[in-house]
C-alpha cells in the first residue's frame, strides 16, 4: 500500500487576520496600524496593508468567467487587443502613406483624424489597407460625423468591406461643452439618430463615443473617470430610447475612449469595473447579453507627462499600458513621451509601439485572461471603485443626467477642483513627478526643445463665445514647474544656490541633498562640498562662488548656535535658508530669518518666491 504524503502546510496551524495584525502591531512598537499602515485614497476608501482570502469570500466578482456576464473578467475568452497608433499627417496622401508603413512594424488598429472631407478623402486615405485585418477609426467634427459615416459606408459597400469592417467614427458632441464652455450648436438626439441609420449596414463600426479620456487628461480621479463615464454612456441610451431606437443597437454602436494614468492597481481594478457596471446599466435596457459587452480604447495619460526628463514619461507610459493590458481592453494607443513639447517624431513614435509589443511578445500578456482574476488585493479594490463610481454615478443621475450637468457646467467644476486639488499635491510633493518635483535633472535645459505650445486638450484652437468658467482644465500636473524652470532659462543669471553644510555628518548630508533637490525644482545651479569647520569658512567660500543663496544644512541641535552666527556674517549679501524644521525656529525668526524649507514646505510656493527675488 502506497504511503501517504502529507501536504508541507498541514503541518502549520493556521494564523487568523487577528493574530496577523497583533504581530504587526507589536512590531510597530505602539505606533497605531490604522495611521501607518492603512492609507486612504484618493478614490475615498481605505487600503488595507495586507489582504486575505476572507477578503474576497462573498464578492460576486467572482461568480462568472471570462466572457460571461457581467464581464468583470472580460468581454472575450482571449487577452489580444489592438495596438493602435494615431496617424498624425497633413494630407490624405501623407496618411496613407503613413499608416502603410506603421502597418508593417506591427500596429494593428489606426487613428485618423479627418479635417477635410471629399468623396477621394477616403479613398486616398484607405488605399491598399488591408481592412480585413486593421481597426480603422476615424475623428472629426462632430457637425460632419453623419457625411463622413456616409461616405465610409459607401466606399466600404463599393468595396465588399462592410462585414468584415472594424473601427469607430468619433461623434463626440459633448467635446464642445467640456472643453468649450459652451452647449453643443445642433440637435444631438437627432443627428445621432441619423447616424446610427447611416451605418446599419456595417456591423462593427462604433459611432456614439464616450470620450473620459477627456477627464482624465484634466486631471480627474479614477472614480470621477468611471462614474461620469458611465453617466455619459447611459445618457446615449437614455436619449437614443427616447428617440424611438433600439437598446441593443444603442448598446452595441457605443465606443468607451478612457484614460489610463500611473496608478498600477487602481486603473487595472477601474477597467474591471467598468465592465461590470456598465453590463448592469445596459441590462436596464435589454437582456441581449452581447448589447452588455463595454468596447473599451485604453489611452495613456497626458496629464502627467512631463517636458524635463521627458523619458520618465515612458515609465509612466509602460506601467499605465500594463494595467490597461491586464484589464483586458480592446485596444491601446501609447501616447508617445515627447507629446508635450513637439509633434511625435519617428523615433518617439517607434518607442510607443514597441512597449505594447513588449508586453505581447516579451511577457506574452495577451496570452493571458484577467491575470488579476482571484486577487484579494484586485478583486476588494474592483468593488470598492465600483461602489465609489456608482455613487457618483447615481448623483449625476439625480441631477438630470450626463448632457445637464455638462452644459451647466457642473461636471467641469468638480474636474476643475480636482485638478487644482492635485497641483497643490504636486507643489507640495504629496503626489510626485520624478525629474520635475523630485530628483530633477539640474543640469538640462528644456527650451530649446519645446516646439508647440504643450496643449494636449485634442480640440480646435479656443474661439470667441467660449467659456472658460465651465470648461475642462487642460494643464498638466507638471505645468507650474514648469514654468517655474523655464523662467530661470530665459533669466539673464541663473541662480546659484550654495550648501553650507556643517556639524553632524549624517544630517549635513542629506539636508544638503534635501536642499539639493529643492532648488534644483527651480532649475537653479547647486553648488555642493564636503562641509566648514566653521560657518565664517562657509560663508566665505559661498561668496567666492557668486552664490545667491546659502542654505545652512546641519543639525536641529546645532541650528541654535550655527544659524544666527551665520545669517549675521552673511549681512544680507545672499538669500539665507535654513533646511530643516528645528524647535528652535521662533528663536532664529527673532533675529531676522525667515526662510525655512522642509517636507512640509509648498515647494512650488517657495519657488516663486525666491524667483521673483532672483530673477530681476
Amino acid at each position: 500500500m502506497a504511503e501517504k504524503k502529507e501536504k508541507l502546510f498541514d503541518q502549520f496551524p493556521p494564523v487568523s487576520t487577528q493574530e496577523w495584525k497583533a504581530k504587526v502591531e507589536a512590531d510597530l512598537k505602539g505606533a497605531p496600524f490604522d495611521k501607518k499602515l492603512v492609507w486612504r485614497t484618493n478614490e475615498g476608501f481605505d487600503v488595507q496593508p495586507m489582504y486575505r482570502a476572507e477578503d474576497i469570500e462573498n464578492l460576486s466578482t467572482l461568480n462568472s468567467l471570462p466572457g460571461e456576464y457581467p464581464f468583470v473578467r472580460g468581454t472575450k475568452t482571449d487577452n489580444d487587443w489592438f495596438t493602435r497608433q494615431e496617424i498624425l499627417a497633413d494630407s490624405a496622401e501623407e496618411a496613407n502613406a503613413k499608416a502603410l508603413d506603421v502597418l508593417t512594424k506591427g500596429v494593428t488598429s489606426l487613428g485618423f483624424k479627418v479635417t477635410e472631407l471629399t468623396d477621394e478623402t477616403l479613398a486616398v486615405m484607405l488605399k491598399d489597407i488591408d481592412l480585413e485585418k486593421v481597426e480603422v477609426n476615424f475623428t472629426c467634427c462632430p457637425r460632419h460625423a453623419v457625411e463622413l459615416a456616409e461616405k465610409l459606408v459607401a466606399y466600404l459597400k463599393q468595396n465588399g468591406k462592410e462585414a468584415q469592417f472594424k473601427g469607430s467614427i468619433d461623434f463626440n458632441p459633448f467635446r464642445k461643452p467640456l472643453l468649450h464652455g459652451v452647449p453643443f450648436p445642433g440637435d444631438i438626439a437627432e443627428i445621432a439618430k441619423k447616424l446610427l441609420e447611416v451605418v446599419k449596414p456595417v456591423k462593427n463600426l462604433k459611432v456614439l463615443s464616450v470620450d473620459s479620456v477627456m477627464l482624465s487628461d484634466a486631471g480627474a480621479y479614477i472614480f470621477q473617470e468611471l462614474g461620469y463615464a458611465l453617466s455619459w454612456g447611459a445618457q446615449w441610451l437614455t436619449m437614443m430610447t427616447d428617440a424611438g431606437l433600439d437598446a441593443s443597437e444603442i448598446a452595441e454602436r457605443i465606443k468607451f475612449n478612457m484614460g489610463v494614468s500611473s496608478n498600477y492597481f487602481m486603473e487595472l481594478a477601474k477597467f474591471r469595473a467598468a465592465r461590470m457596471l456598465w453590463a448592469q446599466i445596459v441590462r436596464q435596457y435589454t437582456d441581449n447579453n452581447d448589447a452588455c459587452k463595454m468596447s473599451v480604447h485604453a489611452i495613456t495619460s497626458k496629464f502627467n507627462q512631463t517636458i524635463y526628463d521627458a523619458h520618465v514619461n515612458l515609465l509612466r507610459s509602460q506601467t499605465e499600458c500594463m494595467s490597461a493590458a491586464l484589464a483586458g481592453v480592446d485596444s491601446i494607443t501609447v501616447v508617445p513621451f515627447d507629446t508635450p513639447y513637439e509633434k511625435p517624431d519617428d523615433f518617439s513614435e517607434r518607442i510607443a509601439r514597441n512597449q505594447q509589443f513588449l508586453l505581447k511578445e516579451e511577457s506574452h500578456l495577451d496570452k493571458v485572461v484577467d491575470p488579476a482574476g482571484g486577487s484579494y488585493y484586485v478583486e476588494t479594490l474592483t468593488v470598492s471603485i465600483a461602489h465609489e463610481a456608482w455613487k457618483l454615478f447615481l448623483e449625476v443621475e439625480d441631477n438630470g443626467g450626463f448632457l445637464q450637468e455638462v452644459n451647466n457646467g457642473e461636471i467641469q467644476k468638480v474636474i476643475k477642483a480636482t485638478s487644482e486639488k492635485r497641483h497643490t499635491d504636486v507643489a507640495r510633493r504629496k503626489e510626485i513627478l520624478l525629474g520635475t518635483n523630485q530628483y530633477p535633472n539640474i543640469n538640462e535645459f528644456a527650451a530649446p526643445k519645446i516646439k508647440t505650445n504643450g496643449c494636449s486638450c485634442g480640440c480646435a484652437h479656443k474661439s470667441e463665445g467660449d467659456n472658460a468658467e465651465n470648461a475642462l482644465p487642460t494643464t498638466r500636473a507638471a505645468s507650474d514647474f514648469e514654468a517655474l524652470r523655464l523662467a530661470t532659462e530665459a533669466a539673464a543669471k541663473r541662480p546659484k544656490v550654495f550648501m553650507l553644510t556643517i556639524g553632524n555628518l549624517a544630517m549635513r548630508l542629506a539636508r544638503a541633498q534635501f536642499s539639493t533637490n529643492f532648488f534644483g525644482c527651480a532649475g537653479y545651479e547647486i553648488i555642493d562640498n564636503l562641509g566648514f569647520d566653521t560657518v565664517e569658512q562657509g560663508v566665505d567660500a559661498a561668496m567666492e562662488k557668486g552664490a545667491d543663496v546659502v542654505v545652512l544644512c546641519s543639525s536641529d541641535d546645532e541650528y541654535a548656535e550655527l544659524a544666527p552666527k551665520a545669517f549675521k556674517y552673511l549681512d544680507g549679501r545672499a538669500e539665507f535658508v535654513v533646511a530643516g524644521a528645528p524647535a528652535c525656529s521662533d528663536d532664529l525668526k527673532a533675529v531676522g530669518i525667515t526662510n525655512f524649507i522642509n517636507v512640509r514646505s509648498n515647494v512650488l510656493d517657495t519657488l516663486k518666491a525666491f524667483n521673483e527675488k532672483l530673477l530681476k
